[in-house]
């Protein structure tokens, strides 16, 4: 349990400087990304606006009958695309990444890749 703790707050400290550089406008909204134990989140944020542009996850209607673990970088790539899609039917090409406090490595460097694949830019 005490690991667990500690893991959180280091994430948190992390989240906290990553989020003093980084702000979402209209022209290029931050990606967010949320990941839970069973499923990943990710959303398109317009800091300034105070509005969510688009999101995507496992837990989506769409995506739901195609991913079997939401746990996995295959999930990841999914919801990565899916997200991207939606942000290019909106007039978004270019975004802010926020990976949340997390690593960059795993689901997240999937997720991200499968984000760039699809049309979006950093």
């Amino acid at each position: 349990m005490k690991d667990r703790v500690e893991a959180l707050s280091r994430r948190m400290r992390r989240k906290k400087g990553l989020r003093k550089r980084i702000r979402g406008t209209a022209e290029r909204p931050r990606l967010t990304v949320f990941r839970s134990d069973k499923h990943i989140y990710v959303q398109l944020i317009d800091d300034l606006a105070g509005r969510t542009i688009c999101s995507a996850s496992t837990r989506a209607k769409d995506l739901r009958d195609r991913v079997s673990n939401g746990r996995s970088k295959e999930a990841a790539k999914l919801v990565g695309q899916a997200l991207a899609e939606a942000a290019v039917s909106k007039q978004v090409s270019m975004v802010c990444f926020d990976r949340n406090g997390y690593r960059y490595g795993g689901r997240i460097k999937a997720l991200a890749d499968a984000v760039r694949e699809a049309g979006l830019k950093f």
